[in-house]
């Protein structure tokens, strides 16, 4: 059985790769909605360590993590990730 492929998000958290639907800036006015919301429902992750929120990953189980990292460097991650998983 293979492992599941592992999304670094900052500071020794983890989440896994396939699992992301969406990874956004938290400045506009719909995320900080989005983050609301999701800590009213008890689906709010926060993973910044205590940092200032640079991005917003959006999970399939409806889960929104706050990121200390930027978006791109995430997504970035992710892409090395899947690269490796294909070869």
């Amino acid at each position: 059985m293979n492992s599941p492929v592992l999304l670094n998000l900052g500071y020794g958290n983890l989440v896994v790769a396939s699992r992301v639907v969406a990874i956004v800036s938290p400045q506009s006015a719909p995320m900080k909605r989005l983050r609301d919301e999701a800590s009213s429902r008890g689906k709010l992750v926060d993973a910044t360590q205590g940092r200032r929120t640079r991005s917003i990953v959006v999970t399939d189980s409806d889960h929104v993590i706050l990121s200390a990292i930027n978006p791109d460097t995430i997504a970035a991650r992710l892409r090395l990730d899947g690269a490796e998983e294909g070869e």
